[in-house]
């Protein structure tokens, strides 16, 4: 195979990732879990080019420089290792989320990239390699090779970092995008700046554990309650851990403050709903299914509402499936 294309959805983090062990591997300093959804995917196309000097990355329809560029080219680089191969590549890709603002595109792009890159470059994996191989991209990305409830293990090397589906209720989420702009902190510069400077980072992965073990309980139990629970405070607990860096780092705006204000509400008049937030100001509500549709519309002040299900693991793409200029 020459070419292969593969879609990937974003998964939103319940107990959060936060803070890496090893930065050439990608080892988490804790377990993390997510919902993968079924919308805003990235559809990706690895063409090899063995005419070609040098990889070409071509995102949303715009030839791609910088550290864009660079990132895809060193993770084609580890495929190209793995595959033994030193054929360069031309990847096309489309995130039909806003990429950079913290709603997870690096996790559908890479788990997208690492499982078109496998298959054009030959690469025999299952869903474990392809986890493990997405990791080295972007951590989260070992999630959204998993359909549904994802846990990431921590693991002990490479070997054992990858991500396996958790049995759960349905649930649906409720995006709320406040500023689909680019954050002007990275995570990869947030995390190493949490690790070096917040005099709370030392805690974060015992608790952080602690929380995931809790999570896997609740799931395993079908008890949206706790789940929801744990879910919104441990996002409070991460985003007070960037904000206690120095210099702060502060991801929340006051308008997603507000959302987690108007989720609080809607739980004190009996609506069961739970707000999160990864790296970045756009809020995510887990609702179960039924009041899906009313907190949605509750959250239609705030900015652009949609609503999202449990969605499928990473797949291939048959026929001519390439994706083509910018997303509407």
């Amino acid at each position: 195979m020459t070419a292969a294309t593969a879609r990937a959805f974003p998964n939103i983090a319940l107990v959060k990732y936060w803070g890496k062990r090893d930065e050439e591997l990608i080892l988490p300093v804790a377990g993390s879990l997510s919902l993968t959804l079924d919308i805003l995917p990235t559809t990706t196309t690895v063409s090899l080019a063995p005419e070609a000097e040098a990889d070409r990355f071509e995102l949303n329809g715009r030839e791609a420089t910088g550290e864009s560029l660079r990132r895809v080219a060193a993770f084609l680089d580890l495929v190209r290792s793995l595959a033994g191969s030193q054929t360069p590549a031309f990847v096309r890709s489309r995130n039909e989320a806003p990429t950079g603002a913290g709603l997870a595109s690096s996790a559908s792009g890479f788990a997208a990239l690492a499982t078109a890159a496998a298959a054009a470059y030959g690469l025999d994996l299952d869903a474990r390699g392809l986890s493990r191989l997405a990791r080295r991209g972007s951590g989260s990305a070992s999630r959204s090779i998993v359909p549904g409830v994802a846990v990431w293990h921590a693991g002990d090397g490479d070997e054992t970092s990858f991500a396996e589906a958790v049995a759960a209720p349905e649930m649906h989420m409720v995006i709320v995008t406040v500023d689909a702009g680019e954050k002007p902190v990275s995570s990869r510069v947030a995390m190493r700046r949490t690790a070096l400077t917040s005099p709370f980072a030392e805690a974060w992965p015992r608790t952080t554990e602690e929380s995931l073990a809790e999570m896997i309980s609740a799931c395993e139990a079908g008890d949206f309650t706790r789940i929801g629970r744990i879910t919104e405070t441990h996002a409070l607990r991460m985003h007070a851990l960037i904000q206690s860096a120095d210099p702060p780092i502060r991801y929340l705006t006051p308008r997603s403050v507000a959302v987690f204000d108007a989720v609080a509400e809607l739980r004190e008049r009996g609506v069961e709903a739970y707000a999160t937030a990864d790296a970045g100001p756009n809020v995510v509500v887990l609702v179960q299914s039924a009041d899906a549709e009313a907190v949605a519309a509750r959250m239609e002040e705030f900015g652009r509402v949609q609503i999202a299900k449990p969605g499928p693991g990473v797949e291939l793409l048959e026929g001519d499936a390439s994706p083509e200029g910018d997303p509407s």
